[in-house]
Formats: structure tokens, sequence, C-alpha cells
């Protein structure tokens, strides 16, 4: 008798989707975040994975005769096991500009110290009908009397001619403890610290002390 295949389901293979995904963003964001990146597009075939790096910048990503982007193909076989020709990189140009004015000022207030932020536009933003876009990274929270303290927000009205935008920010803040980072002083309720072992801690007294 020979087995069947193993099938996975649909909704486990959009988890799986979703983390490679996720995981493939963290890993341009640490490589190319100065370089204009702005997200990145995937799409896989039968035989190969094909990635589009989204940047305000696509000559600087691609480098000197493509030179950064043949670097940034073998980092990322090695970091996700790629075999050799089985990932294609591209890059993109991100083409409107209050995109890049969002990506911007996001990646600014993430090296800032922030845990996440959120940029939210609306209005109309390419032709007649209003809409609202909406530019995320870190971690956000939504409900409850944490996201009052740990969250700041700001809400402005930009008019032009075609009608007025609206865009709203939401930072949440770091903890602060010293208050030099402009964060709060008070821990999420949900945070866990976990402290070493007792007995590890008084070897290490009693060593130092040795010593």
């Amino acid at each position: 008798m020979t087995s069947e295949p193993t099938k996975i389901s649909k909704k486990r293979k959009f988890i799986n989707e979703g983390l490679f995904h996720a995981e493939v963003d963290s890993f341009f964001i640490n490589h190319i975040a100065k370089l204009g990146y702005s997200g990145c597009r995937i799409t896989t075939t039968p035989t190969r994975t094909n990635i589009w790096i989204q940047t305000t910048s696509p000559d600087k990503v691609a480098g000197d005769k493509g030179r950064k982007l043949r670097e940034l193909t073998l980092l990322l076989q090695n970091r996700f096991n790629f075999p050799d020709g089985k990932v294609e990189l591209y890059t993109q140009r991100v083409e409107h500009q209050f995109k890049k004015a969002c990506y911007s000022a996001m990646r600014q207030i993430m090296d800032s110290g922030a845990k996440g932020c959120e940029i939210v536009v609306s209005g109309k933003l390419r032709g007649q009908r209003a809409k609202a876009m909406k530019f995320r990274d870190g971690y956000m929270l939504k409900t409850g009397t944490p996201s009052i303290e740990h969250v700041t927000k700001a809400v402005r009205h930009i008019k032009l001619k075609q009608g007025v935008l609206g865009v709203r920010v939401s930072i949440m803040l770091p903890y602060d403890p010293e208050e030099k980072k402009g964060g709060v002083t008070k821990r999420q309720p949900d945070s866990i610290h976990v402290f070493p072992p007792k007995d590890e801690v008084d070897a290490q007294t009693t060593e130092d002390n040795q010593n």
C-alpha cells in the first residue's frame, strides 16, 4: 500500500505564509531599513519564490550592478535554507509620495524606541472616492485601560484642492521607569518579568565577593 501525501489545511497554510512574510519583512527591516524599505510582496511557484522589495530607492537597494541585491539574496538563502536558484529578489519603487512620507515617519518613530506605531491617512488619496490607508509596525494595544495609558495619539487635517486629508498617528510608548526616553513608568498588566533562580543569584554574589 502506498501512503497518501500529507494534506495541509488552508488555515495552517495561511498561518505559515503569514509567519514567513513577517520573518522576511523583519529581515529586510534589519538590513535595508535606512535605504527606504517600505514592505515586501511574496509570490511562490512550484519551482521558485519571488520577492519584490518595495522601496523609495530601488537603485540603492540594488547597489552597483546589482551587487547589494545579490548579497541580500545569499543572506536570505542562508537565513531560510533556500536551495540555490530557488529564491529571486526584485525591487519595486513606491510610487505615491504620501506613502514615502508615512513610511519615513514610521521608521523614525520606531528608531526612537517606540514599541509600535500606526499611521492612518484617510480622504481622497487617488481618485474621487475617499478611502483610508493604514501603515503599521511593531506592537499596538487597541482596547482596555492599557491602550489609554500606554498609547499616545494625535490627529491632524490637511486641506488640499481635492478635499481634506485626515492623518491619525498612534504610538505605543516603551516602558521607561527613569523617564529618560519619553515612555511610561507603569508596566503593562500582561508583561512578564522572569527573575533568575535564587541559588544562582546567591552563587554569583558569593563568587563576586570572593574576587
